[in-house]
């Protein structure tokens, strides 16, 4: 009987071991891969929140990336930047643009979430993200129930979570950015 146990622990260990590292290896694999996807969305992300974008120059300080936004005259148009935190159900990941004296954002772009489908991940839709368009920046944005007024977004009915969190991790990357760059 106590021979059968062992080897019982034995063959679930090994399978479990070799399982482990398939694994690990196959992550080790696509690791390249996702990380050049990320970079390919940031910058399909810049291009939509920035027409007038003609260069992008990564800039790092203090482990952040700052996208730095030039015109075709090579000019300081914006900066994009990418924040997140927790949503209602997961990690929500923002990237938004901010105009070069970061006075107003451009927009936003949601670049991971796993929110409920059909509720939080209305978070995605156009006539949410629209809202951030060219929303002065001078002071935090709130989230509302009602009709917003000046540097308010109006919540997604019943997905107020999610949008307060979009909300709260746009201005916490507002808030990092001017930091960074010591403004």
């Amino acid at each position: 009987m106590r021979k059968n146990k062992f080897w019982s622990v034995l063959v679930l260990t090994l399978i479990s071991c070799i399982c482990g590292f398939s694994l690990a290896w196959v992550f080790s694999l696509a690791k390249d891969k996702i990380e050049e996807n990320q970079k390919k969305s940031i910058k399909r992300a810049v291009y939509n929140l920035c027409s007038d974008c003609e260069k992008i120059e990564e800039k790092a300080i203090q482990g952040k990336i700052i996208y730095c936004l030039y015109d075709k005259k090579n000019n300081l148009i914006g900066y994009g930047f990418c924040s997140e935190g927790q949503g209602y159900q997961e990690k929500i990941k923002v990237f938004f643009v901010v105009d070069k004296d970061i006075k107003k954002i451009k927009g936003i772009e949601i670049i991971e979430s796993k929110e409920t489908p059909g509720l939080g991940a209305r978070i995605n839709e156009d006539f949410f993200k629209n809202q951030f368009k060219n929303l002065s920046i001078k002071s935090p944005i709130k989230c509302v129930k009602h009709k917003p007024q000046e540097n308010e977004i109006q919540a997604i009915t019943s997905a107020t979570i999610s949008s307060k969190a979009v909300v709260n991790i746009v201005n916490k990357g507002i808030k990092e950015l001017k930091n960074l760059l010591g403004k």
